[in-house]
């Protein structure tokens, strides 16, 4: 995915909260790739790891799928985009 633009210097705004919520359910990354490959979604766990370590761009559908698969709305794994996005504004200011 290195065709993407970086927004404020991230790949993704939902980082912070999928390994958040990711360790409420007490989730390992094998669990939650499995959890996804119910829903049709072919996601490895070391793109999981990625995705939180805000080294690979999200796809709509992957944020859909991930929020279901935690049980939780696309809304709580984007909570903080607004914060991370000012953030980052406020930094280079």
């Amino acid at each position: 995915m290195s065709g993407f633009k970086r927004i404020n210097e991230h790949l993704n705004v939902i980082y912070k909260q999928l390994k958040y919520y990711r360790k409420q359910e007490d989730l390992s990354y094998e669990d939650l790739s499995k959890r996804l490959q119910l829903q049709g979604v072919n996601m490895l766990k070391q793109r999981i790891c990625e995705i939180e370590q805000d080294k690979r761009a999200v796809r709509d559908f992957e944020i859909y799928a991930l929020a279901k698969a935690l049980g939780i709305s696309i809304y709580d794994l984007l909570a903080d985009t607004e914060e991370i996005l000012e953030e980052d504004k406020n930094n280079k200011d």
